[in-house]
């Protein structure tokens, strides 16, 4: 895209045609973009740098919520968002026990399309999506792809030029709402994009656009984010202020080459997010061209917060430049903790920075809340399919070929898009592998890696810096003890939930956060 198509695009964007005049009474077609290890103040209209103008102003004139929580990993989040049911529940990988939204949409009267990461068993075309493109892998080279690349189940050889993930995706969504279109039926789009993922792989173009940013550091950093979080009211209380965790050193304290290794890698992942917006301008262009915008239903999520395993850096001199192909950087833990501001901990941990990220609605035929309307209602990506049920009036199946269905563990929340509160809902459960948590009401039990229950009320400490597990043993026990029984309800494997330690404080300590004692280039 030329700098002068970006810039038309973006007047385009920032003059959506909101009259609610023009509501078009038909069922919305739905897009739902989900992108990859997104940090929660990773967007300008949560309390980034990054430049991010579509997304804002999808926000500007839709809603974001402060509390959406996902279960702080890429192929869980994507079941629950697919199925309306946590991973186990569903069958993991497999859907075995589950339908999914294409599959539900489908026989509801939507031509139903997908273009992204699937990461899940088989393909997307064999659980109700009639067009397909992406890869099927967990992760991906931006550039050069791998061999699970598809086009409608089929294999798809990468071109040998002139190909970048984000932008492909895009592309083949693009395609297949033109064909869709001729069907006159209404349509539903899945956009996964494995971006900011790693390898940290921008392009040229958008990583240069950030040189020179992010040598402040990251100290420097955290403190204008959370800055922009006050500013913008993101929360409806105030919070804690965290302290830099202990296994993350202030800027001032790295070597040279450290400093210089770190600033590429924060440089890498604000291009690729960059890219990520300008992408779904396209998206939003193309609707607003074909006078489909205001009955589109547009959500944005994210499956977990900002990822800091720092596992292994292919490509350690400091002259690689992280835009060429061969060089596949991995995550930095100290960005991941910057990134995730102002919660703490990261991907696959069940404190707030692990399982809350950026949403957003836009749908102007539909929302009843105000333009910019901040929602504050605990939702889940388990909602999404409920949701969308009472929104296009399809209906789960009572059975399923080849699939003994379990029933639906999230909530329609279509109250909090008509203006209103969420009533009276049940437990959050959260799980991956050794991390843990339950949500209840205002309340939060979380352990780190089976280590001992720390409890937090949430609604008046958000970043989840007093632990009050030895002020309220009983509230421990009881949630505990609730955590357990869901756990067996939702068809968690009984080695998963095991009775943790009481007493005791915990160690935060992971062998593939980034070492910062040892030299930059060494493993």
């Amino acid at each position: 895209m030329n700098k002068l198509t970006y810039l038309f695009l973006i007047f385009l964007v920032t003059n959506f045609a909101l009259s609610k005049n023009q509501t078009d009474l038909k069922r919305p077609n739905v897009l739902i973009i989900m992108v990859d290890d997104l940090g929660f103040s990773d967007l300008g209209c949560y309390g980034s740098e990054i430049e991010t103008p579509v997304l804002d102003k999808l926000a500007e004139n839709g809603l974001r919520f402060s509390q959406f929580y996902n279960t702080a990993k890429c192929h869980s989040s994507r079941i629950s968002l697919l199925t309306g049911q946590y991973c186990y529940q569903a069958g993991d990988e497999k859907l075995s026990h589950a339908v999914t939204s294409a599959e539900v949409l489908s026989k509801a009267g939507y031509t139903t399309l997908m273009s992204g990461k699937w990461h899940l068993d088989k393909e997307p075309t064999d659980f109700g999506f009639d067009r397909y493109f992406g890869h099927l892998s967990g992760r991906t080279n931006y550039y050069n792809g791998d061999e699970t690349f598809r086009l409608n189940g089929k294999s798809w050889n990468i071109p040998e030029n002139e190909f970048y993930t984000t932008i492909a995706k895009v592309d083949y969504g693009l395609k297949f709402l033109k064909e869709a279109r001729s069907k006159e039926k209404p349509w539903y789009l899945y956009i996964a994009f494995n971006a900011p993922h790693e390898p940290l792989q921008p392009l040229k173009m958008d990583y240069e656009k950030y040189m020179g940013k992010y040598s402040q550091g990251w100290d420097s950093i955290v403190k204008k984010r959370l800055e922009k979080i006050a500013k913008i009211n993101l929360f409806k209380n105030s919070f804690l202020i965290p302290k830099r965790p202990s296994h993350v050193p202030a800027w001032e304290n790295l070597n040279d080459s450290w400093k210089i290794f770190e600033e590429k890698r924060m440089t890498a992942l604000a291009g690729m997010i960059d890219r990520v917006d300008q992408e779904i301008g396209r998206i939003v262009y193309d609707l607003e061209k074909s006078n489909e915008l205001n009955n589109t239903l547009i959500l944005f999520v994210s499956d977990n917060g900002a990822c800091p395993f720092d596992r292994k850096r292919i490509g350690r001199d400091l002259k690689d430049m992280p835009y060429k192909p061969d060089c596949e950087w991995r995550d930095s833990t100290g960005w991941a903790w910057a990134r995730n501001s102002p919660f703490k901990f990261y991907k696959q941990n069940q404190y707030e920075g692990g399982i809350t990220t950026p949403a957003i609605i836009h749908w102007p035929a539909g929302l009843k809340t105000k333009p910019g309307q901040i929602a504050d209602d605990p939702v889940h990506l388990v909602d999404v399919l409920p949701t969308l049920l009472e929104i296009t009036g399809a209906q789960i199946p009572k059975s399923w070929p080849g699939r003994a269905l379990r029933p639906l563990s999230g909530i329609s929340i279509k109250r909090i898009l008509d203006g209103q509160k969420l009533q009276n809902r049940s437990p959050l459960h959260f799980l991956f592998k050794t991390d843990r948590a339950i949500r209840e009401g205002d309340w939060k039990l979380v352990s780190f890696r089976s280590q001992p229950w720390e409890l937090y009320h949430i609604s008046g400490d958000r970043t989840e810096m007093v632990n009050l597990a030895l002020e309220y043993p009983d509230r421990v026990r009881l949630m505990a003890d609730k955590w357990t029984t869901i756990s067996k309800e939702t068809q968690v494997p009984e080695k998963l939930y095991k009775k943790l330690p009481v007493g005791k404080s915990p160690i935060y300590y992971n062998r593939a956060w980034s070492n910062f004692k040892k030299e930059y280039n060494e493993e």
